[in-house]
């Protein structure tokens, strides 16, 4: 069904719509209380420049009825949980603060972390990231928590040294680790007064014990909460409060969080969106997204500007506090000039971002004549005097790498020949997406100029593939240069964005290669050396390398020994891997 011909099929009740775009993927996700004019309004008359670009990207769209616009809004949260379109996922943070988290795990582990997708608690965010980092470091050093992201299958060097009780292998008692977390709990909530006198008691006892050393490690654990803790010029006579505030123009909304803990203003984060429907929609939307979605802790109270939030869910919403006056709503204001203070540097920073990737994309695609190169696969080659011949591709995506999908290649053909390499490469590389029907990039790239561009032509050619292909030109101090396309020579501004964009790329394939090179190079030697040893071929070589794999430095011997290598031969293997 033709997209015009399925717009008039909407019905006009509340519910949620899905844009894909060609591949099928989910690109945006929205809520309306009647789809039949929402949906369609996007087709119609003329938008900002965000709904533009992603209404023409879109080739098709489905949409879920629901009871109610409420109902629709919870169903939005779930979905862009689940797909994080691209379109919904903009958030653009002038700084992600660090948070410590306690995990809700049998065994807890604590860490330091600005990721906020683990389960557990967290504490945070904090203003002095380093403070934070040794807080953690020392609490695993007093308190035997669990270590290992995944549990070993026997006791690892913290057990040894008393850090950890090895619930990999010994069976703990769940009250051990409750009485942990619980004195972890309270020190992190910020009650310093009681947890600074245990730990001034902890610290004369190990000093009498003349364990300066632990001594010194709560003499520092004291200092760092107090770093943590130390007051700050803003306060709010509460505990835990979220303070949000927004200010929009005709293109952007801005938008400010000060976190508060404990009474006192911990730190603020900022973001910058498109505007893209009604401001005060997208600021519900976003408060929504922020607890939700992108699972920031949810405080005792949740203080915002006087918009409709009815939406929410209910947990979400006995959170929030709209203050029509007093010092709750001199703070709104206070953050919402803020949001206004930040909009001009985050909206400079967008539009350098934006020169730097896929603006440079898009002036690529104009200098070279070519549709926009969304899509970018660049390659680089590497050896060592013919051996050990390797190859990397990686991936950019709107200018901006995409690393889950580059790949590493072993070259099966021999020798320091750049050009039959590139031909072997690029023939695996888009032969196999041929056969498999997956889409091509809309440019290759080749670190070289007139023979590696030819020999990735050639290949394509033979495979009746029709994609543009790039060499990145070097001069004699090895730095990139110049462009060769269709056989001739590109100069460009060597202070553009475009020069800068290309220089980085080529800089971080070869990053790749080299690293995966050598990689490569290390374990081809390793195996030559081993087989230098009297009495040790193929078999036993292959035997000693799957030993190293499942043994530690301190079990090594045992291990050779069990598998009835001799002495000298254990001194020889020895000296080879430690």
């Amino acid at each position: 069904m033709k997209l015009k011909d399925k717009l008039a099929t909407l019905p006009k009740k509340p519910g949620c719509y899905q844009m894909l775009n060609e591949k099928g993927e989910i690109i945006y996700v929205g809520k309306a209380k009647n789809l039949y004019n929402r949906v369609r309004s996007y087709f119609t008359g003329s938008h900002d420049a965000k709904t533009t670009k992603m209404v023409a990207n879109v080739h098709d769209f489905e949409y879920i009825v629901t009871s109610t616009e409420t109902e629709a809004f919870i169903l939005e949260m779930n979905l862009i949980k689940k797909h994080r379109p691209k379109y919904n996922i903009m958030l653009t943070d002038d700084k992600q603060y660090p948070y410590i988290c306690l995990t809700d795990e049998d065994y807890p582990r604590i860490f330091y972390t600005r990721n906020l997708g683990h389960k557990g608690k967290y504490y945070g965010p904090y203003p002095d990231a380093n403070a934070a980092r040794e807080v953690v470091d020392l609490i695993n050093r007093i308190y035997p928590l669990r270590k290992c992201r995944v549990l070993p299958k026997k006791v690892c060097l913290y057990y040894h040294i008393g850090q950890c009780l090895a619930p990999c292998v010994y069976q703990i008692e769940p009250e051990i680790y409750q009485e942990m977390t619980a004195e972890i709990n309270s020190f992190l909530r910020g009650n310093i007064k009681e947890q600074r006198r245990k730990l001034e008691e902890l610290m004369r006892e190990a000093a009498e014990k003349l364990n300066y050393e632990k001594a010194i490690e709560y003499r520092q654990l004291i200092e760092d909460f107090e770093t943590i803790s130390e007051k700050q010029k803003m306060e709010l006579h509460a505990e835990d409060i979220d303070v949000f505030g927004y200010v929009h123009d005709d293109k952007y909304i801005s938008i400010q969080v000060f976190h508060i803990r404990s009474g006192k203003t911990a730190e603020r984060s900022g973001f910058l969106f498109e505007i893209m429907g009604s401001p005060e929609e997208m600021f519900v939307d976003f408060l929504a997204q922020f607890y939700l979605v992108n699972n920031n802790p949810v405080p005792k109270e949740i203080i915002i500007p006087d918009v409709d939030v009815s939406m929410l869910e209910e947990e979400l919403k006995n959170k929030i506090t709209i203050p029509k006056r007093g010092q709750k709503r001199e703070f709104v204001k206070l953050v919402a000039e803020n949001a206004k203070a930040k909009m001009k540097e985050l909206i400079k920073r967008e539009e350098l971002k934006y020169e730097r990737t896929l603006g440079a994309v898009i002036e690529l695609g104009e200098l070279l004549e070519i549709k926009t190169p969304h899509v970018i696969e660049a390659f680089d080659n590497s050896n060592l005097q013919g051996t050990s011949s390797v190859s990397a591709m990686v991936q950019y995506v709107d200018g901006v790498p995409e690393r889950k999908n580059y790949r590493k290649y072993r070259v099966r053909y021999w020798g320091a020949n750049d050009y039959e390499t590139m031909i072997e490469v690029v023939s695996r590389r888009y032969g196999r997406l041929k056969r498999e029907g997956k889409p091509f990039p809309d440019l290759v790239i080749v670190d070289g100029a007139a023979p590696q561009v030819s020999a990735a032509e050639k290949t394509l050619q033979a495979l009746e593939i029709d994609i543009p292909v790039l060499g990145l030109g070097k001069d004699e101090k090895h730095r990139t240069s110049y462009l060769h396309f269709k056989g001739e020579e590109i100069h460009i501004n060597k202070k553009s964005n475009l020069f800068i964009f290309l220089t980085n790329l080529q800089e971080e394939v070869h990053r790749y290669a080299i690293a995966f090179h050598h990689l490569v190079h290390g374990k081809k030697a390793l195996k030559s050396r081993l087989e230098n040893i009297k009495g040790i071929g193929k078999v036993k070589r292959n035997l000693i390398l799957s030993i190293l794999r499942e043994s530690n430095q301190e079990n090594l011997k045992e291990k050779l020994k069990e598998h009835k290598f001799t002495d000298e031969q254990i001194d020889e293997i020895l000296k080879v891997v430690l």
